[in-house]
């Protein structure tokens, strides 16, 4: 009769025995590395791709920037988006910034950030 689990191993197969549960370990050590790179590419990867096909940049929970393209247009927006069944879509609030809209907006971010902390 066999034994179901390999601890009724004879002592004198200790070196298989000691081996095997390494490599058990070791599995299981890759596959929390496999998962915590898939996270720190997550964290480091700031945009993703949306449902239109935009880009996407998350800025708070439920609150993104967007880059897509309208009519022909690339437009970079910041809005608000909703749950819809586990799919997420824009909703009402938000604003589209045109190319050249976006580019005066980067044009001005030394003075809007002076005018932020001029408040803090």
């Amino acid at each position: 009769m066999m034994p179901k689990s390999k601890e009724f191993i004879s002592s004198s197969e200790s070196d298989s025995d000691s081996d095997q549960p390494k490599q058990k370990k070791l599995k299981v050590e890759k596959k929390v590395k496999k998962e915590s790179k898939k996270e720190e590419k997550k964290e480091t990867s700031s945009s993703s791709k949306g449902p239109g096909g935009e880009h996407m940049f998350q800025l708070s929970k439920m609150r993104f920037a967007t880059v897509s393209e309208f009519r022909g247009n690339v437009m970079v927006g910041i809005r608000e988006f909703y749950d819809a069944g586990g799919e997420l879509r824009p909703g009402k609030k938000g604003i589209s910034l045109t190319k050249e809209q976006w580019t005066r907006l980067k044009e001005q971010i030394d003075e809007i950030d002076d005018a932020v902390k001029e408040f803090s």
